[in-house]
């Protein structure tokens, strides 16, 4: 591996990273998402985010129908 090459991979991990939060545990996923990036395998995560926004629609439909009652518990018979 070339050290610009590594250089600009360990720079886009750190990116990664940085926006997933400052995760714990997941420097690999990080380091596999960057080089794929680097080496043009797949276009960067980021474009995800609109995805998530158009799902969020639905939830607040959900939301705003009326709860349903819950329904009272069934006495236990005696045995």
């Amino acid at each position: 591996m070339t050290d610009d090459r590594q250089e600009r991979i360990r720079r886009r991990a750190h990116e990664i990273w940085e926006q997933a939060g400052r995760p714990e545990g997941a420097h690999m996923e990080h380091w596999n998402q960057a080089t794929a990036e680097i080496d043009g395998a797949v276009k960067p995560k980021a474009k995800a985010a609109p995805k998530k926004a158009a799902a969020a629609k639905p939830k607040a439909a959900e939301a705003e129908k009326p709860a349903k009652a819950a329904k009272p518990a069934k006495p236990k018979a005696k045995a």
